[in-house]
């Protein structure tokens, strides 16, 4: 996700600079044009552009999302983030001072877990790996740009964000150890998990997502420092 973003942010007009030769140059207004060259740019992001600070974004890496919701303790720690080269760019546009991206990836979520409480009507507790696949997850992510001057240049500066997540297709969750080892136990919780994918997905993910997410506009960011609006936007 967090490349295909900076993918499309890139396309409105780097063609005159040399930090990003990959992205073919198209007008704002150009939605396909758009759509078709940060969708070719997208694995060039992902393997990382040291020249811009953009580090390798396929694997991501999370460090930590904890948080506490319906009766659930999360911690989830050491996520590693997989897939993300392979998102396709479903819409891309910039309007009035707002960039507009929708994507769909399917990724792969591994690292460390701790949970405590309910999940949905079942009890659970464990602390060990996890892994969570998310199939055909559709991301709509809208950002508010301003501006700044640096040098005599004016550069966008990102103001505000906000998204949201919808999985189209499916998740299977993976929790090891969970009940200390409890093989019962753990069997009828993930058969319960993975028979209730949507509802688990929209209690367990949405604080994975929004970190992920939260990335994205960081790296936004670091595109935006380095390059100024003259070399961004075609007129």
């Amino acid at each position: 996700m967090k490349g295909v973003v900076i993918a499309c942010v890139a396309v409105f007009g780097i063609a005159g600079s040399t930090l990003a030769p990959f992205i073919t140059p198209c007008r704002e207004q150009d939605t396909v044009c758009l759509q078709m060259s940060a969708q070719k740019a997208v694995p060039i992001l992902a393997a990382g552009i040291p020249a811009m600070g953009i580090a390798r974004l396929d694997p991501m890496y999370v460090e930590q999302v904890r948080t506490s919701q319906a009766g659930l303790d999360m911690d989830f720690r050491n996520t590693s983030v997989t897939g993300l080269r392979n998102c396709e760019v479903l819409h891309c546009k910039r309007h009035t001072g707002k960039t507009f991206v929708d994507l769909k990836c399917s990724v792969m979520l591994v690292g460390d877990y701790t949970l405590g409480g309910k999940l949905l009507i079942m009890p659970i507790e464990g602390s060990g790996r996890y892994a969570i696949k998310i199939y055909d997850i559709v991301v709509k992510i809208m950002f508010k740009v301003g501006e700044k001057m640096v040098g005599g240049d004016a550069y966008w500066v990102v103001e505000s964000w906000k998204h949201t997540a919808e999985v189209q297709t499916g998740a299977h969750f993976l929790f090891r150890n969970l009940f200390n080892g409890n093989k019962a136990l753990s069997e009828a919780v993930h058969t319960f998990a993975n028979e209730n994918w949507h509802d688990i997905f929209e209690e367990v993910a949405p604080p994975i997502v929004k970190a992920i997410v939260s990335n994205i506009v960081d790296e936004s960011t670091k595109l935006f420092d380095k390059v100024p609006i003259k070399d961004l936007v075609i007129q």
